[in-house]
């Protein structure tokens, strides 16, 4: 005769969370040029049952990239050099949007540019893409041709203008920033200023690999960007900043998420959800396993509500 559990049903946990004025059914997102222009992941993970979906930045007009090779696995992570390919926004509503939206995920752009000009017109561009797009993510860590090549995210007079300039695509925004900066809170400020309803943070954190026996760097570009498991805790810590600095400003936490407690770490930081990226690379259900996960620890520890850990670790 088989014995009964004993153990209890862990309790059911409301994953539920808001991004400024945007509701999400749970946290998890993926990140931006992590999972393609559209539905590319919808073969291993039900797209309609994350957060949102974070496609790939689009500029205005098509994009060729940087030349090859482009990504290089380090040893805690990749390093990139795409170079933001892309057919243009045009292209993207035409071909891209529709079977993403089809697919019942929840949408979140991701726009760049050379220019003001430029941001300004792919967001004029997105003014009249469909309910699907629930918010646009403002990509300011693009060199800024006007500047002699600075990132706009490395100003904040820059930053500030460019997220006005998007004010056209008719949807909340989302600032993303760069963490290669000495204060990342004035810069989190000048976003919210231009019109940003949360900021999302980070993007990847400047670097280079040399190719020793072809004494050069090894990205066709020279460096590149980090990501992965090395940059969590500059994640963390950046997150926590603005956080602690700017209390009402919404944050989309990102860097090195690959399972629910690093995923946490990041809501009791300080953030409303997360991205999930370079993980994806190794295995594309991960994003999936860090909403399950994130779940299950919930559960475990008598967490009724994720809500509930955004930025605990303050008090």
């Amino acid at each position: 005769m088989s014995r009964r559990s004993s153990r209890r049903p862990l309790a059911p946990v409301d994953l539920s969370t808001r991004v400024g004025s945007v509701a999400l059914p749970n946290p998890v997102l993926t990140a931006s040029g992590t999972a393609g222009h559209g539905d590319e992941l919808g073969r291993y993970v039900d797209l309609a049952a994350l957060g949102a979906v974070v496609v790939k930045s689009v500029s205005a007009e098509p994009w060729p990239g940087n030349p090859p090779p482009r990504v290089h696995e380090t040893v805690a992570g990749m390093i990139n050099s795409v170079g933001l390919q892309g057919r243009g926004m045009q292209a993207w509503l035409d071909d891209e949007l529709p079977p993403l939206a089809g697919c019942g995920a929840r949408i979140v752009a991701s726009i760049w540019g050379r220019s003001v000009d430029a941001y300004a017109k792919a967001a004029e561009l997105l003014a009249g893409a469909p309910p699907e797009v629930v918010a646009v993510e403002v990509n300011v860590s693009c060199p800024n041709v006007e500047d002699r090549g600075r990132m706009f995210a490395h100003d904040v007079s820059a930053t500030t203008e460019v997220i006005a300039a998007t004010e056209g695509c008719g949807r909340p925004r989302w600032a993303k920033l760069s963490p290669n900066v000495t204060d990342l809170v004035s810069i989190a400020a000048a976003a919210r200023a231009g019109g940003a309803e949360a900021v999302t943070l980070v993007n990847t954190v400047m670097g280079m690999v040399i190719d020793v026996e072809g004494r050069r760097p090894l990205l066709g570009n020279g460096g590149g960007g980090l990501s992965g498991p090395a940059i969590h805790p500059v994640a963390v810590r950046a997150v926590f900043d603005v956080h602690a600095a700017l209390p009402d400003l919404p944050i989309v936490g990102v860097g090195g998420v690959a399972d629910a407690v690093t995923a946490i770490e990041l809501l009791m930081a300080g953030a409303s959800a997360v991205e999930v990226g370079t993980a994806t690379f190794a295995d594309p259900r991960t994003v999936a396993r860090v909403r399950d996960g994130m779940e299950e620890w919930c559960a475990q520890r008598g967490v009724s509500a994720v809500a509930e850990l955004i930025g605990v670790a303050h008090t």
